[in-house]
């Protein structure tokens, strides 16, 4: 059977690609030290399992509506309403087996073909593909390292046409933590207002998980005349470890949501009704597990900043939030391995890594910003050391 054009556009995720190496790898009894995982190391909360056992308990195994329960989505609001001072009511709000649903989603129900995306590297690597699996084209707009990663108002009025439906805006970032102050999300806002045809997708899943001091704010909240032009993302999957409960929301403008709800009414029909169960308990719950886990998530990212820091050749920005440290290898580039291979590009480093020390990083490349690897700090403190002293054992190998 020959596969539709859709398919043929799109690759395979290169961090599930990571992974799967890595479990290939321990599977022939290599060890492993395994920088790749995007997910939160903790377990989930207690009291949010709790409460799944207790909605089976209940009986609560059923279909659910299309957008979420009704207790979710007033968990969600609710939420919203503390956290950014944005108010929406039960129309606006879209529940789905995932963020990533969710964003699939949004773009399925708005782009045509020839519709753009205005899409900041390093990104996430999912967007590009996503854009194009849904008939839209990727504009990939380069942020280096000395603009923090980070979108400029230039760089964004540049990449806009008349074909530009979509702007997303993904803080902290994945895979640079990269966070957008108050004043930098105004200033872009400046540029949008001017291009009222244009819509921001923003993404937030790591809105939590934050290093500086406040909490991090979102576009439609600073700039309340983009509101409606505003698609808000998030889940519970990295603030409360609950990666494979599969619960994401979105809100925005009504119309959208009634389009998104349309789709996910043939797709899967609603997410699992446990899971949103114990998403309910963990937005409107005890929060103590997220201040604590930020805490060790810091404690983490100063370990590796400092260790990365400290190899020639080797440098990393510290991430303002996330889980996540973007390396820049550019000054190992050129050099070559003990059997005389050149490294060349930023995937030959992780290769090196990987061969010669065991240890699985993801190459820049593949967030569309080549010269870097990123490196998860989502596990303990003993792997990252050990990782970091075996990446040092693994650069002074090269020549």
């Amino acid at each position: 059977m020959s596969t539709a054009q859709r398919v043929g556009r799109i690759k395979p995720s290169p961090s599930t690609a990571a992974a799967q190496r890595v479990r290939e790898l321990k599977a022939q009894g290599r060890d492993i030290l395994d920088l790749t995982v995007g997910e939160p190391d903790f377990d989930t909360p207690g009291h949010v399992k709790d409460a799944a056992i207790e909605a089976i308990r209940q009986g609560a195994t059923k279909y659910t509506p299309v957008n979420g329960t009704p207790q979710l989505r007033a968990a969600i609001a609710d939420r919203l309403r503390r956290r950014h001072g944005l108010d929406f009511p039960d129309d606006r709000i879209a529940v789905g087996g995932g963020g990533k649903q969710i964003i699939f989603l949004a773009l399925m129900a708005t782009l045509d073909a020839g519709d753009e995306v205005v899409i900041p590297a390093p990104y996430w690597v999912s967007y590009p593909d996503m854009v194009l699996a849904n008939d839209g084209t990727p504009v990939v707009v380069p942020c280096p390292e000395a603009d923090g990663f980070k979108l400029t108002p230039d760089r964004l009025a540049a990449a806009l046409t008349d074909r530009t439906r979509w702007v997303v805006l993904n803080s902290p970032g994945n895979p640079t933590g990269a966070v957008y102050t108050d004043g930098e999300l105004r200033a872009l806002a400046g540029v949008l207002l001017d291009h009222p045809h244009v819509h921001v997708l923003t993404d937030e899943i790591y809105d939590e998980i934050f290093f500086g001091t406040g909490q991090v704010h979102s576009l439609a909240a600073v700039e309340p005349r983009l509101a409606d032009r505003v698609f808000y993302t998030n889940g519970v999957s990295k603030t409360y470890a609950m990666t494979g409960w599969r619960i994401g929301y979105g809100a925005g403008n009504a119309e959208l949501i009634r389009a998104i709800n349309t789709l996910q009414s043939q797709i899967s029909s609603c997410p699992s009704s446990i899971s949103q169960a114990a998403a309910t308990a963990a937005l409107s719950g005890d929060q103590d597990f997220v201040r604590d886990s930020v805490a060790v998530y810091r404690s983490r990212r100063d370990t590796v900043v400092k260790l990365i820091n400290d190899i020639p050749g080797l440098s990393c920005t510290p991430p303002d939030g996330g889980f996540y440290a973007f390396v820049n290898c550019t000054g190992v580039l050129g050099t070559r391995t003990p059997s005389g291979q050149e490294v060349r590009t930023d995937e030959d480093v992780a290769a090196h890594l990987l061969e010669s020390q065991g240890v699985a990083v993801i190459h820049g490349a593949a967030y569309g910003s080549p010269g870097y690897f990123r490196i998860s700090f989502a596990t303990s403190n003993d792997v990252l050391t050990a990782a970091c002293e075996a990446i040092a054992r693994a650069r002074a190998d090269l020549s």
